[in-house]
């Protein structure tokens, strides 16, 4: 079973850390009474997902002998007006560059990611509305 620690720094900052042992900063806004030195929780739930399909897309790629040089995920979410502010709608933008890649290679990573790989964003669809799109770019 995986576990996560959180631990209290002083007044609304927070550090996570892994099973792993690697820690995240996390605070609030200036507004709640936060000093704004962290990620909020809810955006680490965002990066989560773009890190998880990454790295899925990246090791699909990689064993297809798919050259690429660069991969970036780009993760917008939309969360309900009324606390809980839970994510409503997710949208995942990959954008691969490298020469000469085959989109259809770049799609069906993202798809195996996206149907098969990706515990994060399985968890999520659930509950929430999860678009991807993909964009390759050569050069």
């Amino acid at each position: 079973m995986a576990e996560a620690r959180v631990k209290w720094v002083d007044g609304l900052r927070f550090v996570g850390y892994s099973g792993s042992k690697h820690g995240i900063l996390m605070d609030a806004g200036e507004k709640v009474g936060g000093t704004d030195t962290g990620a909020r929780p809810g955006e680490i739930i965002l990066i989560a997902l773009g890190g998880c399909t990454g790295i899925d897309v990246a090791s699909i790629l990689n064993k297809m002998r798919v050259p690429f040089h660069d991969i970036e995920i780009v993760v917008k979410g939309e969360s309900a007006p009324e606390h809980p502010k839970y994510w409503t709608h997710i949208q995942v933008k990959y954008i691969v560059k490298g020469k000469n890649l085959p989109e259809d290679k770049v799609k069906k990573a993202v798809e195996l990611s996206q149907e098969r790989y990706c515990s994060v964003g399985e968890s999520l669809r659930r509950n929430v509305v999860v678009e991807h799109t993909y964009e390759v770019q050569s050069g």
